[in-house]
């Protein structure tokens, strides 16, 4: 089965996320298939704290993949601030 989860970077203390397209048997870090976004929960400044390429997530829905609970949370809080 195919899932869009997030996949953790960045150094200890400083969490960065990538949002990928992965095979459910996968591990968290490891292989992905296709990398379709960031959430940066410590941005600050003029940093942009998350980015989701939407098109490529109604793709990869369309074709059978499963959105965890965390993706699912963080692309309703996309949406809203996209429309206001």
């Amino acid at each position: 089965m195919v899932v869009i989860r997030l996949a953790r970077g960045g150094a200890k203390k400083r969490p960065f996320f990538n949002i990928v397209v992965a095979d459910s048997h996968a591990r968290r870090d490891g292989r992905f298939i296709e990398r379709l976004g960031f959430y940066n929960p410590v941005a600050a400044g003029g940093e942009q704290p998350l980015r989701i390429a939407f098109d490529r997530v109604a793709h990869w829905t369309g074709h059978g993949a499963k959105v965890s609970t965390t993706v699912a949370r963080l692309l309703t809080q996309a949406k809203a601030k996209a429309s206001a």
